[in-house]
């Protein structure tokens, strides 16, 4: 699990896609996908629901390679999250799934904030 602050963080990245997806702004929203990627990776659904978010922004962009890449993701994310994923990485079939990339300042604080979750809140563990 993962405390208050970067699940709000990334729930917030995933809805700012949404909107950026809905006006036709692709590039805006899959940049957003990528830091809700990096939030939530370690969270089985929010890792999850950010690689099916990029297979549509591949869909509607008709990538292929996108899309292929989107579907192992999205496979791998509901295997693998709990056990293991690449620090900081963004999620798309740009760079490799294995890859650990250097977290962005702004998400680090966020990700320390939460370091072993928020103490007050009994529904949370340390990762």
């Amino acid at each position: 699990m993962m405390g208050r602050i970067a699940r709000a963080a990334c729930e917030r990245e995933l809805e700012l896609a949404r909107a950026a997806h809905r006006a036709g702004e692709l590039d805006i929203a899959f940049r957003h996908l990528e830091r809700a990627h990096i939030l939530g990776q370690r969270v089985t659904g929010l890792h999850v629901r950010s690689h099916v978010a990029m297979l549509g922004v591949g869909w509607q962009r008709r990538d292929t390679r996108e899309i292929v890449g989107q579907c192992v993701r999205i496979l791998a994310a509901a295997l693998f999250s709990r056990i293991w994923v690449p620090t900081g990485n963004t999620g798309g079939a740009n760079v490799s799934a294995l890859r650990p990339i250097r977290v962005p300042s702004d998400l680090q604080a966020i990700l320390d904030a939460n370091d072993g979750c928020d103490r007050n809140d009994p529904g949370s563990t340390r990762i």
